[in-house]
């Protein structure tokens, strides 16, 4: 664990629909809005996991997450608050003053999983799957429709 910048997501740059392919640009932040983001509405998926470490790092039955490719999010204030939980390629960051999980580095640090619930604008995308169904909470029914998958899907 430890606080402070990772080096590719720097603070204070903001996005600009030209660097984005024009796409809209969405903004997210955190329970004390502290830690402020922007990330392209450009997602390329989105899920809801309900493996047991997403399920104890939000205290939720699940995690929404939108998956985008790192670069295409940008930390515009409280960089330096983020809590990093894991290394540079692979991680957790969290606000350090509240504890809300801002997104997860995936991929061999080349995408990240934004919480969807950080978001303050509504992305376009929805969550198309439930996956790692087979650890969900025991007293978590899953209601509605989506295909559910026992651990990952493949994702390109």
């Amino acid at each position: 664990m430890r606080y402070g910048c990772v080096s590719d997501l720097r603070e204070g740059v903001t996005m600009t629909e030209s660097e984005n392919s024009n796409a809209r640009i969405l903004v997210g932040e955190c329970y004390c809005r502290a830690v402020r983001f922007e990330v392209a509405d450009a997602f390329s998926y989105a899920m809801n996991c309900h493996c047991s470490n997403c399920r104890r790092t939000t205290g939720a039955a699940f995690k929404p997450f939108a998956g985008i490719r790192q670069d295409r999010l940008r930390i515009v204030r409280g960089g330096d608050l983020r809590l990093i939980v894991g290394d540079d390629t692979t991680h957790d960051a969290h606000c350090g003053r509240c504890g809300s999980l801002l997104y997860s580095r995936v991929r061999e640090g080349q995408w990240v999983h934004v919480a969807m619930g950080t978001l303050v604008d509504a992305p376009s995308i929805r969550p198309s799957a439930h996956i790692f169904v087979g650890s969900k909470a025991p007293w978590h029914e899953i209601t509605d429709d989506l295909p559910q998958y026992r651990e990952h899907i493949g994702v390109v």
